[in-house]
């Protein structure tokens, strides 16, 4: 028997952000233009995402403790498990992460990867830019992978790195 999807809304300054859940693991988070009809009764994972996001998008918050389970191949899960140990107001490039991941060859797959990647802000792929400094693609669009480095590089204090 299939588990429960749990669905709710969060507005945030880069947009609505749907995410859903089962009853114990995030499971996305996605960008969306609008609100639509949430689930009335939430599990705690749902309310303490929303928690979460909230208190990082106030500035009070830089690590997210939260039971995630995204969906995705082998070499995905590990290229964000890669991508959440890069911290708060700091950013990495596609081959330092492709490097770490076994081949630098793997740089276009890290990219693919990351644009995959179901649960954007928590696992921090606005984190990863290109290896000249300069902010590639972004799932949820360039202008909020902007937004997202300059709230943390301004309130990391690391002012020499805005984009």
């Amino acid at each position: 028997m299939e588990e429960k999807l749990y669905i709710t809304f969060l507005e945030s300054p880069v947009g609505w952000l749907k995410l859903t859940s089962d009853s114990v693991f995030l499971l996305s988070v996605e960008f969306k233009d609008a609100q639509k009809p949430s689930d009335n009764d939430l599990p705690g994972i749902l309310i303490k995402t929303k928690k979460q996001l909230t208190e990082y998008f106030e500035g009070k918050r830089e690590e997210f403790q939260l039971k995630l389970k995204p969906k995705g191949t082998e070499f995905q899960q590990k290229v964000w498990n890669l991508v959440q140990k890069v911290s708060f107001g700091e950013t990495t490039s596609y081959l330092d992460i492709a490097k770490k991941s076994g081949s630098e060859k793997n740089t276009r797959a890290v990219g693919l990867a990351n644009g995959k990647n179901p649960i954007p802000i928590v696992i921090p792929c606005h984190r990863i830019i290109g290896s000249n400094g300069k902010l590639t693609g972004y799932a949820g669009g360039i202008e909020r992978k902007r937004w997202l480095l300059r709230h943390e590089l301004i309130l990391s204090k690391n002012t020499h790195l805005l984009f």
